[in-house]
Formats: C-alpha cells, sequence, structure tokens
C-alpha cells in the first residue's frame, strides 16, 4: 500500500477514481463535497470510540480511509446497477422500494458510506451487539443519515422478507446455516453482496455451500491504493433462476463498467 498524503487528500483521490465506472459519478457527480463532508464525519466518530470498542483494525486514519471506506464504496457501481430500473409510466402493481441492509455491520461498514453515497436508499443496519448498535445510532444521529436505521439483534429473530439486497463484509465464511438465514431475509428476487478477498479463496468457499448458494457471480472490485484482491460475490437463492429472469445477469453479470 505505498501511497502518500494525508486523509483528506486520500479520500478525494480514491473517490476521484472510482468515479471513473459510469454509475458511481451518476450518484456521486453532484455530490462530492457533501460525500466527503460527511465521509470524514463518519472517520471521526470511529477513531473517537475505536479505542473503547474495538470497531475496526487500523492503524492510521489513512488505513481507515483505503481498507475501510473506499473498500466499502468500490462495489458502489455494481449496486446501483443491481437495482432494477423505474417502471415506464404509471405501475400496474405497486414498486418495492429498493432496500439494503447490512448484515453483522459491525462499526457500520459497508452500510454507512453506502447510505451516504445513496441518500435515496433505505439502508439498515443489523447489529447484535449492544455497544456497536449504541455507536451506529449515534453515527446516523451526528451525520444526519435519515435513510439509516439501526437494528440490533441476532439475524436468526429478525422479521422475514424484507430487503431488495443485503451486504456482509466481516462475517466469517459462508455456511449453509448463514446463507440459510441471509436468505430468509430476502424479498423475491432479492440478492446477497458479500465483500470477499482473493477469488481463488471466494472459489474454494462457495464450493463448500453450492448446495445452498443457487446462483452466483464473482465479481472484481479494485479498490483505489489497495494493492489486494478484492471482490464482490452475488449471490441469487436456489428459488431464482437469473439466467431468465434478468438480462444483466446473462450480459456480465453488473460487472465494473471502469
Amino acid at each position: 500500500m505505498a501511497v502518500s498524503g494525508n486523509a483528506g487528500e486520500l479520500l478525494n483521490a480514491g473517490l476521484r477514481r472510482l468515479r471513473e465506472d459510469p454509475d458511481i459519478e451518476a450518484l456521486l457527480k453532484n455530490r462530492t463535497g457533501e460525500v466527503e463532508t460527511l465521509l470524514n464525519r463518519y472517520l471521526d466518530e470511529i477513531e473517537l470510540f475505536n479505542p473503547a470498542y474495538g470497531l475496526v483494525g487500523a492503524g492510521s486514519r489513512e488505513e481507515l480511509v483505503i481498507k475501510h471506506i473506499l473498500d466499502s464504496l468500490s462495489p458502489l457501481g455494481i449496486i446501483r446497477r443491481l437495482r432494477p430500473a423505474p417502471p415506464a409510466g404509471k405501475a400496474a402493481v405497486p414498486v418495492i422500494p429498493f432496500s439494503i441492509a447490512d448484515a453483522g455491520s459491525g462499526a457500520g461498514l459497508p452500510g454507512i458510506p453506502l447510505a451516504v453515497a445513496m441518500p435515496d436508499v433505505p439502508v439498515t443496519l443489523m447489529e447484535r451487539m449492544g455497544r456497536r448498535a449504541g455507536f451506529l445510532e449515534n453515527v446516523r444521529a451526528v451525520l444526519g443519515l435519515s435513510n439509516v436505521a439501526v437494528e440490533e439483534g441476532e439475524i436468526e429473530k429478525t422479521p422475514s422478507r424484507r430487503f431488495s439486497l443485503i451486504t456482509f463484509r466481516a462475517l466469517k465464511a459462508l455456511e449453509p446455516a448463514i446463507l440459510k438465514s441471509l436468505f430468509r431475509l430476502l424479498l423475491p428476487g432479492g440478492f446477497l453482496a458479500a465483500y470477499k478477498g482473493r477469488k481463488d479463496t471466494i472459489e474454494a468457499e462457495m464450493e463448500g455451500v453450492k448446495q445452498h448458494a443457487g446462483k452466483w457471480k464473482i465479481l472484481p472490485c479494485p479498490v483505489p491504493f489497495l494493492e489486494e484482491e478484492r471482490h464482490l460475490v452475488i449471490i441469487r437463492d436456489n428459488y431464482t433462476d437469473p439466467e431468465k429472469t434478468d438480462p444483466n445477469w446473462r450480459n456480465g453479470g453488473y460487472a465494473s463498467q471502469r
């Protein structure tokens, strides 16, 4: 990770790199200053509470920017492409709004950065530990994120069929029980989005749950200034055949456009 400059400069430069994806550019082009301000305020809160709460592992603010903020935002273009296009004209049936849940949110990663970047999308941060849930409530208030809700409790006890997309970044290796719990929370046609590292490691992990995971795609998500492999694994359940119903799945699978 050979980089120079302070954390603010790294954040600004990293966002510029991410905006090379036209879908990220569409989200951020008129809001860059606001987004940077909110993310820097978020970093302040992490640095304030991290010594007591052990929220993230990072040796410096610059490392927080690269390994946590930019990492969380690296698949933003993919996530935007997962959102269904609004129906033309007056819809014959009510359209369910696109919504995100961040499972095992911890410090709010990736949920808080995604909520900052997409203020029109409801984001629910799901965290079982009381102190961390309290931290997330504090961040929601300090940043004024009206699109964010915090739910304290275990995923297995959360009401079902609620979310279009569920992200998870710091959960342990995928297991059938974890998939079952997460699939239960998805709306019909929804996705799981797992932030992962090396492709060969992901392939071995998915081999162990292939009977339970339905269809999946492994999409590269390069993180600015991070010299490590990062991927997003998009997973559909066994009841959905995206090859038949989802043209984006057939034609590139929502891959990065940059």
